[in-house]
């Protein structure tokens, strides 16, 4: 009975990987039923509980207050360039000795420097490994492939990540959400078919186009994600009605996690 009763918990245990804003945080009423049962099933079953969002950490915490989010096992910030588990206020070491060769920030500033439609982001928001711009969606079709033709003549391994239609962020290549949740995935024994990635935006897409695992798009989604995936579809991913947390409960309970 004993061993059965533990099997019965290694299937219901999953890792839960969800971006934050508009996706986990935009419904309060649907969160307060989302977070009631990931803390239960943490509880009983020792499911992983992961927020992955473009946010800082200083932006994180502000959230973090405002919305009394629950605890995360783990926090991956600054669009997957920092990784912190169990409440460290220090980032993983061992994920940013990945991101490092091919990465030199004095390089990405001095070349993106002389891009004048390139306004910096706070200073909150810029990283170790990420430098962070604003960019007008009207311009980014001429000012990202030059950029990114500049940055690879200099040597660097970087790729842009560029959301919601003024967000625009450089990074290591080997940095985003998605390698950031294979990285916990494997730290932790899951399988992919045990994780679900949930988000709105096209910073998101990394999480659904890593692999196998299963992903939730919320019914809110920005145009560039729904793009994506009607030109990538997959059945491991689910489009769902309802927004936010409403979304994410709604995938849940397709995929049979819940």
């Amino acid at each position: 009975m004993v061993k059965l009763t533990q099997g019965i918990k290694n299937v219901a245990r999953f890792l839960f990987v969800t971006d934050l804003d508009n996706t986990f945080v935009g419904d309060d009423e649907a969160l307060a039923e989302l977070e009631q049962l990931l803390s239960q099933n943490r509880q009983e079953y020792g499911t992983k509980i992961v927020y992955a969002t473009g946010r800082s950490p200083v932006l994180y915490e502000e959230l973090k207050e405002e919305k009394n989010l629950i605890d995360p096992d783990a926090l991956v910030l600054s669009v997957g360039t920092e990784i912190y588990l169990d409440k460290s206020n220090t980032p993983d070491s061992s994920w940013s000795e990945k991101l490092s060769p091919g990465w030199n920030r004095e390089v990405v500033l001095s070349k993106t420097n002389v891009f004048s439609e390139l306004y910096p982001q706070p200073n909150t928001e810029q990283g170790e490994f990420k430098v962070s711009f604003f960019l007008e969606k009207s311009l980014a079709t001429r000012v990202l492939p030059q950029l990114e033709s500049m940055l690879k003549e200099s040597g660097l391994d970087v790729k842009l990540i560029y959301s919601s239609g003024i967000d625009l962020d450089i990074v290591p290549s080997g940095s985003d959400k998605g390698q950031a949740m294979q990285f916990l995935r494997q730290k932790w024994d899951f399988v992919p078919e045990r994780t679900v990635a949930c988000g709105d935006s096209g910073n998101d897409i990394a999480l659904f186009a890593v692999g196998e695992e299963r992903g939730i798009l919320v019914g809110n989604a920005r145009p560039e994600l729904l793009q994506w995936h009607n030109e990538n579809p997959a059945n491991h991913r689910y489009l769902a009605k309802n927004i936010c947390a409403g979304g994410i409960i709604e995938g849940l309970k397709y995929f049979g996690f819940l």
